[in-house]
């Protein structure tokens, strides 16, 4: 069955679908069975992996129009369950009873298919986003190496505490951990520092590996869409979330 995670912002910019693109290659590389799921209406992650626009998407599962199993797309990058501008009617139609669960139901079909479910969610705290961690056993949090990500960061955590708390009791807050970062530059270093603060102050695991910054991982994602590990195995940042892959697994995080 599934390890299903997923990574939650509250704002936009702050690696997260980047993130969730190289832990499926990670673990793909790793042997592991892995399906990404595209949970954003602006579908950066569908493009990133190169899935093809005409096909159905994972709001066509929700809303039973086909099967999650014949709605997920094999491509040259990994297994991934798409979206589109589409998904954003999702606060409009899917706002009843059990609502918050709906994601949840929909890939219970295809949990047994894989080892590891990611989900990227939409840089926000709404009902699309709270979908996401209610259908997660884990939730990891990225956040960029300047204290304006740091604050999101709390807003965060204290969602995903409520949520924990009545909606979801057994999941995991697998940990904070840092994108972006220049290990040369002070506002790099002292954000750091700052983040050791802030997860100890709210009892949350910060991950000692952090994602150096790298052109590649842009080029990779909007232009190639290709394999990242493939391409540019000897890419500073791609080493790092191999390592971070590494570290999440010898934590049991993953």
């Amino acid at each position: 069955m599934a390890k299903i995670i997923s990574l939650i912002t509250q704002k936009g910019g702050a690696g997260k679908t980047a993130s969730t693109n190289a832990f499926t290659v990670c673990l793909k590389h790793k042997g592991y069975r892995v399906l990404c799921v595209d949970f954003d209406p602006q579908g950066y992650l569908s493009f990133s992996m190169g899935a093809r626009h005409d096909l159905p998407t994972i709001y066509d599962v929700l809303r039973h129009s086909v099967k999650c199993v014949d709605a997920i797309q094999h491509t040259s990058v990994a297994d991934v369950l798409p979206a589109d501008g589409l998904l954003g009617n999702f606060v409009y139609e899917f706002n009843g009873p059990g609502s918050e669960r709906v994601l949840k139901e929909a890939l219970k079909p295809v949990e047994s298919l894989y080892d590891y479910i990611l989900i990227d969610s939409p840089p926000e705290l709404g009902v699309v986003s709270v979908n996401a961690i209610i259908a997660s056993n884990v939730v990891l949090i990225p956040g960029l190496s300047d204290g304006y990500s740091l604050q999101g960061v709390i807003q965060v955590h204290e969602t995903i505490s409520r949520i924990k708390q009545t909606l979801n009791p057994t999941l995991v807050l697998g940990g904070m951990f840092l994108v972006r970062y220049y290990p040369r530059e002070e506002l790099s270093r002292t954000t750091w520092e700052t983040a050791k603060l802030i997860a100890q102050h709210l009892n949350m695991p910060l991950l000692e590996t952090r994602i150096r910054h790298s052109n590649v991982i842009s080029k990779v994602m909007t232009t190639l869409q290709c394999d990242m590990v493939r391409y540019a195995p000897k890419n500073n940042a791609v080493k790092d979330y191999m390592a971070l892959t590494d570290e999440l697994l010898s934590k049991g995080v993953f």
